[in-house]
């Protein structure tokens, strides 16, 4: 007789939600936004005794979106089923909008689910996945349009002596001034060190043509939405007539399957981003790694380090991971366990299970929103 695991029909208990709002340590702007804190919402999914975590960069409504909608949905059902799950929050949220706030909400919900069923088999999240490599690759990111001369080139600098072989500085505010912020910061990091950068859709079609090659001479290999991530058209301009080294990058706000297909379609990229903290978790960040992969095309992994790093391992055509300023230090703010970069890389610690993350909820109460 065949024995059934005893995992199978293990039952979600509760799924529990709070909100942190933590200060930048200095202002901070991009080319089209300014911010002085950022507010993590985290989910607690448990079943039998074991909690799984997830987290999402969004605001307030989306703990609320969790707590007063998906909570009910998922509570009850098959931990071990997790595409259900996932399938049954999307059908909930129809007449709210699947994308936006309700996106993000679920990408929490179906991360803490993926890492509570690698708990419950007491596995790393990674190796439940399908490991294709062992540690991934980062690129350092940061050099906001606030920052002066000498914060930027400690910045970006301090990441090249540390290993990183990757660097991204933001643009766009001023365009006037990009070009020499664009020279300071290959200064600061050598030759041998990759520089991108970032406009956030601030620029024109013709801005950023132009841009592109005055970047050129400081040899720029990536430059990201440097018109509206909306603009597939210009997109594609800027990938059809940009210098050669330098590659077309966007696709952050992808909240589903459908966005990056239209993204791939259109030849808008030569690198697709996606955020598993937006775009459905897990299950949403392998759908459009299955896309990338498809079409031989590099994906990368859009900010939230320690929320990344386990599913990366299992998407071949991963490149790097963003190791984005605030969401890095606020890994290490909140969580026990948070992967630390070596050599310019992450590597998950094997011997923890799930992605081997713990809530500080002691050190995390005093940033705590109250819901």
């Amino acid at each position: 007789m065949n024995q059934v695991s005893p995992k199978v029909g293990v039952k979600i208990d509760s799924i529990d939600v709070s909100a942190f709002t933590i200060p930048t340590n200095a202002p901070e702007s991009d080319g089209t936004f300014e911010w002085s804190s950022t507010t993590v919402v985290a989910v607690e999914a448990s079943a039998a005794g074991k909690r799984g975590l997830g987290v999402t960069y969004a605001g307030t409504s989306s703990a609320y979106l969790i707590r007063d909608k998906l909570a009910d949905v998922v509570t009850g059902r098959d931990a071990m089923n997790v595409g259900a799950s996932f399938d049954a929050m999307v059908q909930a949220v129809r007449n709210l909008g699947r994308s936006g706030v309700a996106s993000t909400a679920i990408s929490a919900v179906d991360l803490a689910l993926w890492d509570l069923k690698a708990r419950l088999l007491d596995l790393p999240l990674c190796v439940l996945l399908g490991m294709v490599r062992s540690s991934v690759p980062l690129y350092g990111s940061g050099g906001f349009t606030s920052y002066a001369p000498d914060p930027l080139v400690a910045q970006l600098g301090g990441w090249a002596e540390q290993g990183f072989g990757m660097v991204k500085m933001k643009i766009g505010r001023d365009p006037a001034v990009d070009p020499e912020r664009v020279r300071l910061a290959r200064e600061a990091i050598g030759n041998g060190v990759e520089l991108f950068v970032d406009a956030n859709g601030a620029y024109s079609r013709k801005q950023a043509l132009t841009l592109a090659e005055v970047f050129d001479e400081q040899r720029i290999s990536w430059f990201e939405e440097p018109v509206s991530s909306d603009d597939l058209d210009g997109l594609r301009l800027m990938r059809d007539r940009a210098p050669a080294r330098i590659r077309i990058a966007a696709g952050e706000y992808g909240y589903d399957i459908f966005y990056f297909r239209r993204m791939l379609e259109h030849g808008a990229v030569d690198v697709l981003q996606a955020d598993a903290t937006r775009c459905g978790g897990v299950t949403g960040f392998l759908k459009a790694a299955v896309l990338c992969d498809a079409r031989s095309m590099p994906l990368s992994a859009h900010c939230g380090p320690a929320m990344h790093l386990h599913v990366c391992c299992a998407a071949p055509r991963l490149e790097n991971i963003e190791y984005f300023h605030d969401h890095a230090r606020i890994d290490g703010l909140l969580f026990d366990g948070a992967p630390e970069p070596r050599d310019g890389n992450l590597t998950p610690d094997l011997t923890r299970t799930g992605m081997g993350l713990e809530l500080k909820w002691p050190d995390a109460e005093q940033w705590q929103v109250r819901l």
